[in-house]
């Protein structure tokens, strides 16, 4: 398999970003921040989640951040959505796509959601059904496809079962998420050409988090495969709260920078992106984990 010759981008730095920062943000610098991701050329971009703000205080207040937003534009806004109580708000909002999440780890779910990776299906299946009814896409994340915090390796057919359960619930992409950062580019394939022997290349994405430096390696691996959907966060932000010691995601200044040199187009303006990435870290008084953004200070 060729490499795509157009990649989309999933800036997720407005909510798995920020939602592992020690800072929260006011309403009106996240706006900002998707503003300033939208004028970079970035199509989807996650807005918020609507899991309670109990446990993501970072996340509250994501309705009055989409009531800003122009919902019914060409750019494509995803919140995160828990559970039923989570949609309802979601479709208040006003938004035209929900993630959903499972994890790959018994264990990393039972710590996540305080529920078994079944029990999780099961409790998504009601909320995806409403999410279709009313005309919603639903995204589906799966964690730990390479590694959980508590189990250490996972299984490829433990991935591959999760990631056909959400096909099945209706997702029409699933994002593999290497949680704790612990992948490497021969289990990236592995995973992938063992999803693909029944499953389209192109609705599957990748979601590397840089613990150990090989994320862009990792994404250069599923591009040899033809994957063609990257997450990745503005100037490195993020990480896992239930991944103790876990690096943020890619940053997309990295990954926009390995794109131009395989000469992919994705329609991201890259000395934008490094000036929102300066903002965004102001703005949370933390340094710039992107090598590429440090390079071009």
């Amino acid at each position: 398999m060729t490499m795509p010759s157009h990649v989309r981008l999933v800036e997720v730095g407005p909510r798995d970003g920020l939602q592992n920062e020690s800072t929260t943000l006011s309403k009106d610098v996240r706006v900002e921040l998707i503003r300033r991701l939208m004028d970079c050329g970035l199509t989807h971009i996650e807005a918020g989640s609507f899991v309670h703000p109990q446990w993501v205080p970072q996340m509250a207040g994501t309705d009055a951040v989409l009531a800003e937003l122009p919902l019914d534009g060409d750019t494509h806004f995803p919140v995160l959505v828990p559970n039923q109580n989570g949609l309802e708000k979601a479709l208040a909002a006003g938004v035209k796509e929900i993630a959903i999440f499972a994890a790959a780890s018994e264990t990393f779910s039972q710590k996540n959601i305080n529920c078994s990776i079944a029990e999780s299906i099961r409790r998504f299946m009601p909320v995806v059904e409403q999410a279709h009814r009313h005309g919603l896409k639903v995204r589906g994340y799966v964690s730990c496809v390479m590694g959980c915090p508590y189990e250490g390796a996972i299984a490829i057919t433990a991935v591959v079962n999760v990631v056909r359960q959400l096909v099945d619930l209706g997702c029409y992409e699933i994002s593999l998420g290497d949680t704790i950062g612990t992948g490497s580019p021969l289990m990236t394939q592995r995973i992938i050409e063992s999803l693909a022997n029944d499953l389209e290349i192109n609705r599957l994405a990748v979601h590397f988090h840089d613990t150990y430096g090989q994320a862009l390696a990792n994404i250069y691996a599923a591009l040899q495969l033809g994957v063609s959907v990257i997450d990745s966060s503005v100037a490195g932000l993020g990480g896992c709260p239930y991944a103790h010691g876990a690096g943020g995601n890619v940053a997309s200044e990295d990954v926009v920078h390995l794109l131009n040199g395989l000469g992919i187009a994705h329609g991201v303006n890259l000395d934008k992106l490094v000036d929102t990435g300066r903002y965004i870290c102001a703005q949370l008084d933390r340094p710039v984990m992107s090598r590429v953004n440090l390079a071009m200070a």
